[in-house]
């Protein structure tokens, strides 16, 4: 499996069951309905798991243009394969999010609150305070970058390798899904989390394009927050790391 399509399939899984809970939860008459904040805390933590665990041997299961463009900043991933991780993973998303749409779309129609169908897509933040919530998407997905680098196998630290050598592997799956649980349960509270620009931007365009009864507009003038956030905090993990070395 090449790297392109690993990431892709990957991100795929992660926007599946990740919003895919978000959907089991807020939607109407699902099974789900209302079971609350860490069911939803914990079905993205489980979605990471399976997104790693599925493609890590194969391409290091990146699943995020932020972890690709900190793990390339801390000196331990080739830049010249950072656009195409990016571009699979953006694709990834999409499709991810078309499946969602797809699968719980009898759920969507008979859902009268478009905020809540706007948030089963993308990150809506529980006070609109741009700062603050640029702030959290920037802190969130620092811990997250600068945890996942120090939970690499020692003898990869501070090396540059390329996507299939440097990764979690299989085994790293689980320590990952459990970081992202704790950014949920700990920093999710402001934005939603979305700590990645392949989750939010990605399906929020599908929002926008897909036939979605009864939808308001996508939110284009807070987008900018989950997707320049997440890189910022990334960058600043991986230079912290580097720096570190």
């Amino acid at each position: 499996m090449s790297n392109f399509t690993a990431e892709f399939i990957g991100t795929a899984l992660l926007i599946l069951l990740g919003n895919g809970v978000v959907c089991n939860v807020v939607l109407q008459q699902t099974k789900g309905n209302n079971s609350g904040w860490i069911v939803i805390t914990l079905g993205w933590g489980m979605a990471v798991f399976v997104g790693v665990f599925t493609v890590a041997n194969y391409s290091g299961a990146h699943l995020n243009p932020a972890v690709t463009i900190g793990l390339a900043v801390a000196g331990v991933f080739e830049w010249s394969k950072v656009l195409t991780y990016i571009i699979a993973q953006m694709l990834g998303g999409a499709f991810g999010a078309t499946l969602v749409w797809a699968f719980y779309r009898q759920h969507i129609k008979v859902t009268t609150d478009q905020n809540l169908k706007l948030g089963i897509f993308a990150t809506i933040p529980a006070i609109r305070n741009y700062m603050n919530n640029f702030f959290s998407e920037v802190l969130g997905t620092f811990v997250l970058v600068f945890a996942v680098l120090f939970i690499a196998e020692p003898e990869i630290r501070g090396s540059q390798l390329s996507g299939t050598e440097f990764g979690l592997g299989a085994l790293g799956a689980l320590p990952v899904g459990l970081l992202v649980l704790g950014i949920g349960l700990s920093l999710g509270g402001t934005t939603g989390y979305a700590i990645n620009p392949a989750r939010d931007l990605s399906p929020r365009l599908m929002h926008a394009l897909l036939p979605i009864a009864n939808k308001r507009n996508s939110d284009w003038s807070y987008a900018w927050v989950p997707v320049i956030g997440p890189i910022v905090g990334a960058t600043l993990a991986g230079a912290s790391y580097w720096f570190l070395q």
